[in-house]
């Protein structure tokens, strides 16, 4: 039947009993299958994360460079990790990066959301700060 309407016979699902088959031109159909997947790869988007650090010392004019590049950053559309690092006895006074956390969060209020709260992981406390939606668009 396949050579009488000059197309190809493709096995579907060859795993099954009996395994099923369809009549169909064979380059059209991987054509097509790749065109798919070339739109699909086009319209998903790929969330970046990008990271500011500091230290429970860091002075506020410093803080300030900090949270201006994590603005711009969230304004394209990336997530921004705020990272603070503790050495020695800075790690007994948890409370200081805390508030300076909460400080860039609130900052940041009117373009970004806190998606992640800030959390003490060994000797660094990470916050995750993600854009606002009603601001994106």
């Amino acid at each position: 039947m396949a050579e009488e309407k000059g197309l190809d016979l493709v096995e579907v699902s060859p795993n099954v009993e009996p395994p099923v088959c369809r009549i169909m031109d064979f380059g059209k159909f991987q054509y097509e299958k790749r065109r798919r997947e070339r739109e699909a790869k086009k319209l998903q988007k790929v969330i970046e994360v990008k990271e500011i650090q500091l230290r429970p010392k860091t002075d506020s004019h410093h803080l300030g460079f900090k949270v201006r590049d994590a603005r711009s950053w969230i304004k394209e559309g990336m997530k921004v990790r705020v990272r603070a690092r503790f050495r020695g006895r800075e790690r007994d006074y948890p409370d200081i990066a805390l508030q300076r956390m909460l400080q860039i969060a609130a900052d940041l209020q009117d373009v970004a959301v806190v998606e992640q709260q800030p959390l003490m992981e060994g000797n660094t406390m990470l916050m995750v700060l993600a854009p606002a939606a009603d601001k994106k668009k």
